[in-house]
């Protein structure tokens, strides 16, 4: 709908009446200018579940603030708490947090709903994505808090290694070709011992004790560098290969394409089904990462088209005419 023209708000008041959850991710304010505030909402479905996800939300000296992913990271904290040593802060990759606050809002959704199916209440649910991206700071806070451990310090963080719990050497290792990398972790002694068998035992000048993880720790960097002349000589696969098979934990670091569409067990998954789109035709899709027993939930055809269900939203949910769709398209409400 388009919200400039002045019968849109009659109609899509009319979708409210029969919906159960409005759903939001403006920032703040859009909605009550048009006329869509919690207090007017209730008006037209008194038991209506709102909710509000925008940046900052409604409340504090931040409310006013627009944001997007990246900016929510860096204001709750997570970007200063990863990157390599002695370099800027790199943050979480794309947009991290358009994704778990979208998980956030549907948690929210399914509690409202749980609520008001027990007492017959609706409520506003009124969301911080940056807030939901500071609770994620627990670890950090907990290690400071107790430890009096700062998140970033000389020679951390890390984001390769691993320091809870301590495994050394724990990283990701350049192989043949270009950009290919394998990911290999020692979790403990032992696998260490079969890790140079492998790969045969590193030269350090000075006696160390290196089949403690101690003192492989104190002496990553080189370790590290000596891995590396052995990984940089085969690819990732086989490389992983040799690790696992004498219980040595290691992964290929996949490109898309080759986890899309050369690693069996995403096959094997249906992980990207292939469907019908009525524009596009046969296309790939995103698939379930999730299998029911019970209620198998398989994705049958490619996403709507903008429009495409209004006969269906319009006519047989508030029961339009066609001649009434028709009109409300011509004039640009729809």
């Amino acid at each position: 709908m388009n919200m400039r023209e002045p019968q849109a708000n009659k109609v899509l008041s009319e979708i409210i009446s029969v919906s159960d959850v409005v759903t939001e991710n403006f920032s703040k304010g859009v909605l009550s200018r048009w006329g869509f505030s919690y207090e007017e909402i209730k008006k037209v479905k008194p038991d209506v579940i709102y909710i509000s996800n925008s940046g900052f939300g409604h409340n504090g000296p931040y409310s006013e603030f627009k944001t997007w992913g990246p900016i929510v990271q860096a204001v709750s904290g997570l970007t200063f708490q990863s990157g390599l040593p002695d370099r800027a802060p790199a943050g979480w990759g794309y947009s991290f947090m358009d994704h778990t606050g979208a998980y956030l809002m549907a948690i929210a959704i399914l509690m409202a709903v749980f609520h008001r199916n027990k007492t017959g209440d609706g409520q506003w649910l009124d969301m911080s994505c940056t807030d939901g991206a500071a609770t994620l700071n627990g670890p950090a806070i907990l290690d400071f808090t107790v430890n009096g451990v700062k998140a970033r310090r000389s020679g951390m963080p890390n984001s390769n290694r691993s320091t809870y719990p301590l495994m050394a050497p724990h990283g990701i290792y350049r192989c043949s070709g270009k950009d290919n990398w394998v990911a290999i972790s020692i979790r403990d002694d032992e696998e260490w011992s079969r890790f140079v068998q492998i790969i045969g035992p590193p030269h350090i000048s000075e006696r160390i004790e290196l089949e403690k993880v101690r003192n492989r720790e104190a002496h990553h960097d080189v370790i590290d560098s000596h891995i590396e002349t052995w990984t940089i000589n085969r690819s990732p696969d086989n490389a992983a290969r040799e690790c696992q098979s004498v219980g040595i934990p290691a992964a290929p670091v996949q490109k898309p394409e080759s986890r899309i569409e050369h690693d069996k067990n995403t096959g094997d998954w249906e992980l990207f089904p292939t469907v019908d789109h009525s524009e596009i035709g046969r296309i790939r899709v995103d698939g379930m990462p999730i299998r029911l027993s019970g209620t198998p939930a398989k994705i049958r055809k490619g996403a709507p088209l903008l429009g495409q269900h209004n006969s269906y939203v319009y006519g047989n949910l508030l029961g339009m005419t066609s001649e009434q769709l028709e009109l409300l398209t011509e004039i640009g409400v729809i």
